[in-house]
Parts: structure tokens; C-alpha cells; sequence
């Protein structure tokens, strides 16, 4: 499937931009749909589960005549292949446009500085704005259904495999609770838009708005502790998260929590334990792949870890990447009774890392930035957006690599989560959300600079501007009221931690 956009350019359904187009559209078309049916409705499209878009309406009961309804007005609105004609506006001509409309559609473009003319997308007499760009008229959207979930519905499209059908939905009740829960309290907390945010960090605000972030981290944190302890019989905690998710410092900060419970915490890192570099398989290129489970030596992995479970001392082996090889320097560790072994790593909610072990002796925890933060009502901020953003800045930082080589490797490191982390989130006994609702007002001072230095004609030109207009939204926040223990001290430094 092929969605043009302005400029007579066509993308792929199967690329990254061609899905968020075709996303995009889909929403815009919706949006138009419940104004049509349901005008004083209040929608808000939350967050992504997959391959499908959660909403709710704040003052409308779902019905499945009602879900009919907005289906049927859609696919109606899709078949007219109607035209959706960019409107560009001075920021005084958008004042009024919007003081006489009544309208915060767009309303966020008024306030960012670098942007000169505000953008609004006309279909006949509907308006919108989604920010990025857009396709040239309705009738590419073709693929989507509506279906009732929990206290809301998605909004279904097609996977890049096939964008022909929908998939069979997956349904990660874990993970969506977890969602839910974090949504629900940034709306209590009044927080939950990038215009609530920017307007909650000016003058003394600031200072409350972190603290209660960082308060629902430490008693997020201090909840699983609690779980862990109350488990009779566990010994090895297993932490696994996608990239960029601060998995270091809430191990660290994990294993603090736990000590007030009784319970010290023992690392055991996996990287050690990696088959010689002859025997690591090689993926279709035949080039080694370090991501596959097979690339750890899962005989002495598990062999170390029953001996330990039994009270025994082992001799734990350093890899040498450079070399390929495992070595043996006299590292001695042994587990005492009030000692628990900590396991980071990418394979860890999968069982056949530790199938010797029995179950309940295992405590899986899945970690990730689960952003719930939205644009505004229309427009969510992508939970993966936001670890890009962590990755380039800490890259940048500690690792000397630009922004340019970070987002080349993002592709295959996503591709790696998807085929290693996700197909097992549901098997964790917790979640922890380790998004931060004001962190990219601090990352964007670390990440616009280095994002500017990609240039135009580069093949990562147009997702730098994407990931620039994104931030640019926010106000500026500085770093000198984040406590040291903070996430966020992972990739911006500062951090009480030693990494």
C-alpha cells in the first residue's frame, strides 16, 4: 500500500513514516467522523495497544451502535476520497481563527517560538491539526475497525507484515493496566496535555511538578519490593525492558527498597555468560548475532544459578568481548540467606533463559518508558519517541556516538525488542513505568543541538526535524531541582549512582 502525501510523495505503508501517515489519517478521518455524529463528545485518543489506538470520551457512554455508527460514517468519508487541504496561517491570523472558533485544535503551534505559520488541515468544513505530515485525501485509509475495550474502544489498522487485513489483536492486559493507571493519575494530577505541563512548570510549580513524578517512581518502586518480599521462596529477581528504559538505576534503586525489607540484593549480569564467539550463531547475513537467546550459554548460565540457589560458591566467568572468549580470574560468589541474585538483561522474562529454575523461586519484572503524556486530546506522544530521545542523549554523552549513527542502530535495536522482549512483557509478575511526565522539557536542551547537526540530504534529516518539532513544544526545564537518584540522572548525568 502506497499513501501520498504533499508534495506528490508516496510512502510505503511497510516504512516507518508510511505507517504514521496512513496513522495519522486514520485519526484525522475518526476525529471527523465523532464530530459529525457526536459534536459535543469529548475524545481523547490515550495511547497504543497493539497496532490499535485506545480512546475515550469523557462524556459519552460507548455503545457498540454507537462504535457502528462512527464506522459507518468513516468508511463513508473514505469511499468520497475526499481532499484534506493544508491551511497555513500568521500566528495573528491563527488568534483570531481560533478566539472565533472556539477551537484548541492546533492551539499548541501558537506558542512555539521557531514556528512562524500555524498549520491547520481543512476536509470540507472539518479542521485538525496532527503533528507531522499528513496524506493528500481520505480514501487511503481504508483498513481499520472500531472495537469496544475496557472503558473505552481502539482504533484498529494493519501491521507493516501485511497492511491488507487487520491482525488478530493481541491483547497485553498487563501492560494496559498499567497504562490505565498511569493515564488516570496524570489526570488527576492535571497533567496529562504538553500544555497542562508547560503551564504547571512556570514559576513556583516547577518544583512540585518533579517532586510528584519522582514520588510516584519511589512508591511505584517500593510497591514491588513489597511484592517481592511477601513472595515466600524467591531468590532471583529478573529485570527486563526495552532500550533506554533505565533499567540501571531501578535496579539500583530497586535493590534499596529491598534492603529496607530485609532482602540483599546480589547482581548477576548475563553478559558474562555468552558462548564462545565461534559457537554464536549468525543471523540471514551471516553475520554473528549477539541479540538471540542461543548466543548465551545457557547450560553454564543455569548450572551457575542452581548452584548458588543451593547455598554453593561459584566461580563466576568475565566475557572478554574483544577476544570472544569467557574467563576465569577467581571471581567467587556465594548466597546467603538473606540474599537475592539480580539479573538484567534482554532475554530475562523469557523462561527457557532460567528453565531449570523453578518458578517459584523467580520474580520477572518488565520495565519500560510507558508514555502517557499527550500533545493534546487528538495527539499522543509515541512511548518510543521518548526513549529515542533518552538513547541520543545518553549516546551522545557517555558513549561518543551522534545523533546520526543513533538513529541509524535504532532500527535494528527495535527490531530486537519486538522479537526478544515484547512476546514475553505478559509474563512479568510486575511493570514498572519508568516514564517521567516532565523529562522532556530537560532532554530537549541535550537533544535539539546534537539533533541539528544531522544535515539536510542526510537519510536521518527528516526524522532529526520530526524528533526537533516534537520537542520543541515543550518549555525548558533545567536539571537543578531532579534529585540524584532520578531515572532521568541516567542519561543527563548527575546521577548518585555509579554506572
Amino acid at each position: 500500500m502506497k499513501i501520498k502525501t504533499y508534495g506528490e510523495k508516496e510512502l510505503e505503508y511497510k516504512s516507518t513514516e508510511g505507517k504514521r501517515l496512513y496513522i495519522r489519517g486514520l485519526m484525522y478521518i475518526m476525529t471527523m467522523a465523532i464530530e459529525e455524529l457526536y459534536k459535543e463528545s469529548l475524545l481523547t485518543i490515550n495511547y497504543q495497544l497493539d497496532n490499535s489506538m485506545y480512546c475515550t470520551f469523557e462524556n459519552l457512554e460507548i455503545t457498540e451502535e454507537i462504535l457502528e455508527n462512527i464506522k459507518l460514517k468513516m468508511k463513508e468519508i473514505v469511499s468520497e476520497d475526499i481532499p484534506i487541504k493544508r491551511v497555513s496561517m500568521t500566528k495573528e491570523e491563527a488568534k483570531k481563527f481560533f478566539e472565533r472558533e472556539k477551537t484548541v485544535k492546533g492551539i499548541l503551534q501558537i506558542n512555539k517560538e521557531t514556528k512562524k505559520d500555524i498549520i491547520l488541515y481543512f476536509c470540507k468544513d472539518y479542521y485538525n491539526y496532527f503533528y507531522g505530515t499528513m496524506p493528500v485525501s481520505t480514501g487511503f485509509m481504508k483498513v481499520f475497525d472500531l472495537n469496544k475495550y475496557g472503558n473505552g474502544f481502539l482504533l484498529r489498522y494493519p501491521s507493516k507484515k501485511d497492511d491488507s487485513k487487520l491482525k488478530k489483536f493481541i491483547d497485553n492486559k498487563k501492560l494496559a493496566k498499567t497504562l490505565e493507571e498511569y493515564d488516570t493519575i496524570y489526570r488527576l494530577l492535571n497533567l496529562n496535555t504538553t500544555y497542562r505541563l508547560n503551564k504547571s512548570i512556570e514559576g513556583d510549580n516547577l518544583k512540585e511538578t518533579i517532586l510528584l513524578a519522582e514520588a510516584l517512581h519511589e512508591k511505584k518502586i517500593s510497591d514491588i519490593a513489597d511484592q517481592i518480599a511477601k513472595r515466600e521462596g524467591t531468590k532471583m529477581i529478573l529485570i527486563a525492558g526495552p532500550s533506554s528504559s533505565g533499567k540501571t538505576t531501578f535496579a539500583k534503586r530497586l535493590g534499596i527498597q529491598l534492603m529496607l525489607n530485609g532482602i540483599r540484593p546480589k547482581t548477576l549480569s548475563v553478559d558474562n555468560y555468552f558462548v564462545e564467539r565461534e559457537q554464536n550463531p549468525v543471523d540471514e547475513n551471516g553475520e554473528y548475532d549477539f541479540e538471540c537467546i542461543e548466543a548465551v550459554d545457557l547450560k553454564l548460565f543455569n548450572e551457575h544459578i542452581l548452584r548458588l540457589l543451593a547455598g554453593e560458591e561459584v566461580e563466576i566467568p568475565i566475557f572478554d568481548f574483544s577476544t570472544g572468549h569467557k574467563n576465569f580470574k577467581g571471581n567467587l560468589m556465594k548466597l546467603e540467606d538473606n540474599e537475592v541474585l539480580v539479573v538484567e538483561g534482554i532475554h530475562c522474562l523469557n523462561d527457557k533463559l532460567t528453565d531449570s529454575i523453578p518458578k517459584d523461586k523467580k520474580f520477572k519484572i518488565y520495565l519500560s518508558a510507558l508514555t502517557v503524556l499527550n500533545l493534546d486530546y487528538h495527539n499522543r506522544i509515541s512511548t518510543t519517541d521518548t526513549r529515542i530521545i533518552r538513547r541520543l542523549v545518553r549516546d551522545y554523552k557517555y558513549r561518543n556516538y551522534s545523533a546520526k549513527e543513533t538513529l541509524q542502530r535504532w532500527k535494528s535495536v527495535n527490531a530486537g525488542e519486538k522479537k526478544y522482549i515484547y512476546p514475553f512483557q505478559e509474563e512479568a509478575d510486575a511493570m514498572f513505568n519508568s516514564s517521567i511526565v516532565y523529562e522532556l522539557g530537560v532532554l530537549k536542551e541535550y537533544a535539539i543541538p546534537i539533533l541539528k547537526e544531522i544535515k539536510k540530504g542526510e537519510e536521518e534529516y527528516d526524522e532529526a526535524e520530526r524528533l526537533i518539532e516534537l520537542l520543541e513544544y515543550f518549555k525548558s526545564i533545567g536539571t537543578e531541582y531532579i534529585p540524584e537518584s532520578s531515572i532521568l540522572r541516567e542519561f543527563v548525568g548527575g546521577s548518585i549512582f555509579s554506572y
